[in-house]
């Protein structure tokens, strides 16, 4: 068995308060999820990953969970569950359809930024079933093992979750993932310390993806508030599908949790291990609190604060605001709120007020914007937003406004976006209604250039049949499977674990 699939020791000889180990590091949780996201962890790096499900178990003992007394409840109580969620949508839909403001997202950046600040938990989709690819032909771990294929898209890039998500941090502009606090690591490393800890931890796997996997209300509301301010919801839909009560991972969920219970009795521990990890979907910050913190004013003093470094040292002495060199002003990050507030003072910026009207707004943008590029694309929408106040509830595009002008009698005023499904139809009516995969035409064969997939290649066929399967597992592990390489393997071990 390689050193990938060999379960390090992961018990702990020393004393531990809960929490201590990660209490005393103001990014805790992001230094071990990275490891764990990013590489092959070594035996160290996955008993602290271990050591850190211990005290979330302990943490969360007394919690509540919503799940049945026992597993023989467990259809019902997943039926009754949708029945509730479609409900409270059908009653959403109607609200809006009535009049009612959007429930989550004041505006598109408001939406963005949520998009930004739940990524640590989306780039590691599915890596709670990890560990479980190493016991593929045991029919008893199959539902599981099949829905972790499924989070990988079974190899095809347009379905597997992580790519996905990642293509949507791309197209709007939203990483690098710098300023996203470290509490917002929390829930993606307790997925990733189940995958790579799962001969430990299997009940509690099981309870998660139990939990995990089912429709919750919050999916419906954020795909269809995202489709109406133009911003791609495909993620999001995806899930509402795969994760349907019938033949999707939902019920499958519950199929799994009944197949791998014990036969002989253990005296409940398997069910309350089941429980105690269904809790553990519960740690961290959840979606609605990440919504709920949005505050505009804060997310635009800590954007330029992060630019201040850079932009310190990089004006001549001639800028001044407030009769103070613009570089003084960025040589203390501290500084930024007192910055903008004489940025205003000085006219140059104008609050309330279409974001044309502002002189800071047309350095970034528009014709010989002397500071264009200084700001991500999601930056400029957050200040674009922030510029024209509550105006910005109509989820404009701050590329809207450039391409508004001379168009209309109101060249400042960005045009209301469309919705994303529109936009989309619109734009393949233009392409002649050709399909595109990877940026590429229909039927092109993509030609992967990466050094992974390289030594794939070159590695399998020198293999023996057990260890070409561990070098599939390897490279289906978090840090790799949404690469090319992981897709390839992923293709290929399906093709060999389940074809007839």
């Amino acid at each position: 068995m390689s050193a990938l699939l060999k379960a390090p020791s992961v018990t702990s000889t020393r004393p531990r308060e809960p929490g201590a180990a990660l209490s005393a590091n103001p990014d805790a949780f992001r230094s071990l999820y990275e490891p764990l996201a990013n590489g092959i962890p070594g035996g160290q790096e996955r008993a602290a990953a271990a050591d850190f499900l211990r005290d979330a178990l302990r943490d969360t003992a007394t919690g509540a969970d919503e799940l049945p007394a026992t597993g023989a409840s467990l259809v019902n109580w997943m039926e009754t569950n949708m029945r509730s969620v479609h409900g409270q949508y059908q009653n959403y839909l109607q609200a809006r359809q009535g009049g009612a403001p959007r429930r989550y997202f004041t505006n598109r950046a408001h939406a963005l930024y949520f998009l930004r600040q739940v990524a640590p938990t989306k780039l590691v989709d599915g890596a709670w079933l990890y560990g479980l690819c190493a016991y593929a032909d045991n029919p008893r771990l199959s539902d599981l093992v099949l829905t972790y294929l499924e989070e990988l898209g079974n190899g095809d890039a347009d379905k597997n979750h992580v790519t996905l998500y990642r293509g949507l941090l791309a197209r709007y502009g939203l990483d690098p993932l710098d300023g996203v606090p470290d509490t917002h690591y929390q829930q993606g490393l307790i997925q990733l310390a189940l995958g790579w800890n799962a001969q430990e931890f299997l009940p509690e796997i099981v309870g998660f993806n139990l939990a995990y996997e089912q429709l919750p209300l919050h999916l419906l509301i954020t795909a269809y508030e995202l489709n109406e301010l133009g911003i791609d919801p495909y993620y999001f839909t995806l899930h509402v599908t795969v994760d349907n009560a019938d033949t999707g991972h939902a019920r499958r969920a519950c199929q799994a949790a009944i197949d791998a219970a014990p036969r002989m009795d253990d005296g409940g521990e398997y069910w309350r291990r089941v429980r105690a990890g269904a809790r553990l979907g519960d740690v961290g910050v959840g979606t609605l609190d990440v919504i709920r913190s949005f505050d505009i004013d804060q997310e635009v003093v800590r954007i330029f604060a992060q630019k201040a470094p850079a932009g310190h040292g990089a004006h001549s002495d001639f800028c001044k605001v407030a009769g103070r060199k613009v570089n003084d002003w960025l040589a203390d990050p501290q500084e930024v709120p007192a910055f903008l507030a004489a940025l205003e003072q000085a006219g140059w910026i104008r609050k309330n007020q279409p974001a044309t009207e502002s002189r800071f707004w047309n350095l970034l943008q528009g014709d010989r914007a002397e500071m264009f590029g200084v700001f991500s694309p999601y930056e400029l929408q957050v200040i674009h937003h922030w510029l024209r106040g509550d105006a910005s509830a109509d989820g404009a595009a701050f590329e809207a406004t450039a391409a508004a002008r001379g168009i209309d009698a109101m060249p400042h005023v960005p045009r209301r976006p469309v919705s994303f499904r529109v936009a989309e139809r619109l734009r393949l009516a233009r392409a002649g209604n050709r399909q595109t995969t990877f940026g590429e035409p229909a039927g092109h064969t993509q030609q992967w250039l990466d050094t992974d997939l390289s030594l794939l290649r070159e590695q399998l066929p020198t293999l023996a049949p057990a260890e070409q399967r561990e070098l599939l597992v390897r490279a289906m592990s978090p840090a790799v499977h949404w690469t090319p390489a992981g897709l390839v393997a992923t293709k290929a071990f399906v093709e060999r674990t389940y074809s007839v």
